[in-house]
C-alpha cells in the first residue's frame, strides 16, 4: 500500500486519515480475530477426536513448543514491516545455542549471563545483516540468505561434530522454572510480545517502520532516518533470534550445531499467516503470534491424529500461499476503498 495512514502520527491531518487509520485497523483485527477462530476450531476438533489433547501436560506441551517460534516471529515482523526480510533466524538460534551451552559447560554461571550472551550474540549477527542492507542497500533476500550459510558454517566448524549434553549445563539454567506453575517460557513470549506490540504502536519510531514499509521514497522524503530503523529493526530481530537460542538451551538442555535447522522459513510463514504484508508497512505482532501459536498446534494435532508429518510442511505451504492470496485481495480492496473515501472528502490518496 502507498497510503500514509501506515505511517508515523502527526503525518496527517484531518478527517479522511482518522477515517482510513480505523478502516485499516478494523481490517487487521478482524484478520487476527478469523485466525484465531480457525485456531479455535482445531483445537476443538482435536479434542473430540482425542480429549487427552487437552489435557494439562498436552496443553503445557503446547504452550512451550510455541513460544520460541512466537519469539522468531515477533522479531521477525519488524523486519517484514519495513519491507525487508531475515532468512538468518534460524542459523542464529543454532548459533546462539551452541555458544551459550560451551559458555556454561561445566561451570557454575548463572542465567543472567547466559541471556545477555545470547542477545549479544544475535544483536551482532543482526547488525551485519542490518548494515549491509540499510547503509550498504543490498537486497535483504541476498543478505540474510548469504548470513544464514555463513553462521551455519561458522557453528559446524565450531561444534566439530560435538554436542552438549544436559549433565554438563548448570542446574539453574536447566531449570528457569515455573512462576505460579505456570512454564516461564510462555511468560516470556508474553511479555516480549507485548512489549513489541506497545512499541510499534505507541512511539513515533516504532510507527516509522510501517511508514518504511508503506513507502520507503516517501518515508526518506518526510525526514525518516530510514537507514538506522531498518538496522534497529534487524539487530532486534537479531537479539531477539540470540535470545530464542538461550531459552532453546534452557528448554531442550542439549544442544548441536544445526538446532532450528530449517525454522526460518517456518517463521516467515507464522509472521505471513498471521496478517503481517511480505510487502511490508502492515500487520501487528500479535496476529504474528497468532500464525506461529497456529503453525504450532497444526503440527501438534497432526502428531496426535498419527498423520505423515510431511503434510505439516504441505500445510504450512498452503497456509502461505492462502495468507499471500488474501492480502492481495484486502490490499486492492483496502486501497480502493480509502481512495473513494478521500474523494468524497476531496483529498487524493
Amino acid at each position: 500500500m502507498t497510503t500514509t495512514v501506515g505511517g508515523p502520527p502527526g503525518t496527517g491531518a484531518g478527517v479522511p486519515v482518522r477515517g482510513a487509520s480505523s478502516l485499516v485497523e478494523a481490517v487487521f483485527r478482524a484478520r487476527e480475530l478469523s485466525i484465531a477462530g480457525a485456531l479455535a476450531l482445531l483445537v476443538l476438533g482435536t479434542y473430540l477426536a482425542n480429549p487427552r489433547f487437552l489435557s494439562g501436560q498436552g496443553v503445557r506441551d503446547l504452550l512451550l513448543n510455541a513460544s520460541i517460534l512466537v519469539l522468531l516471529a515477533v522479531g521477525q515482523s519488524a523486519v517484514v514491516i519495513t519491507r525487508n526480510i531475515d532468512l538468518s533466524v534460524g542459523s542464529v538460534v543454532g548459533l546462539s545455542a551452541f555458544a551459550c551451552g560451551r559458555f556454561v559447560a561445566g561451570t557454575d554461571h548463572g542465567v543472567l549471563a547466559v541471556m545477555l550472551l545470547g542477545l549479544a550474540v544475535g544483536a551482532v549477527c543482526g547488525l551485519v545483516s542490518g548494515s549491509l542492507v540499510g547503509f550498504g542497500g543490498v537486497p535483504a533476500l541476498v543478505v540474510t540468505l548469504g548470513m544464514l550459510y555463513v553462521i551455519q558454517g561458522v557453528d559446524y566448524w565450531w561444534a566439530q561434530g560435538d554436542q552438549i549434553g544436559a549433565a554438563e549445563v548448570p542446574d539453574p539454567v536447566l531449570r528457569l522454572g515455573s512462576v505460579l506453575g505456570v512454564p516461564y517460557l510462555p511468560l516470556i513470549a508474553l511479555v516480549v510480545l507485548a512489549a513489541t506490540a506497545s512499541f510499534l504502536r505507541d512511539r513515533v519510531s516504532g510507527r516509522e517502520l510501517y511508514a518504511i514499509g508503506s513507502n520507503p521514497e516517501a518515508a526518506l522524503l518526510a525526514g525518516i532516518p530510514v537507514r538506522r530503523r531498518v538496522l534497529a529493526a534487524y539487530v532486534f530481530s537479531g537479539a531477539v533470534a540470540g535470545f530464542a537460542g538461550a531459552l532453546w538451551l534452557a528448554r531442550f538442555g542439549t544442544v548441536v550445531a544445526d538446532n532450528a535447522h530449517g525454522w526460518e522459513l517456518t517463521v516467515v510463514s507464522a509472521v505471513v499467516v498471521g496478517g503481517v504484508a511480505i510487502t511490508g508497512g502492515t500487520g501487528t505482532v500479535w496476529g504474528a503470534a497468532l500464525g506461529a501459536l497456529l503453525l504450532t498446534t497444526i503440527g501438534s494435532v497432526l502428531v496426535v491424529l498419527k498423520v505423515d508429518a510431511f503434510w505439516q510442511g504441505a500445510l504450512t505451504g498452503a497456509l502461505l500461499l492462502l495468507a499471500i492470496g488474501v492480502d492481495r485481495v484486502v490490499d486492492l480492496r483496502l486501497t480502493a476503498a480509502l481512495r473513494k473515501r478521500s474523494a468524497r472528502h476531496g483529498n487524493a490518496v
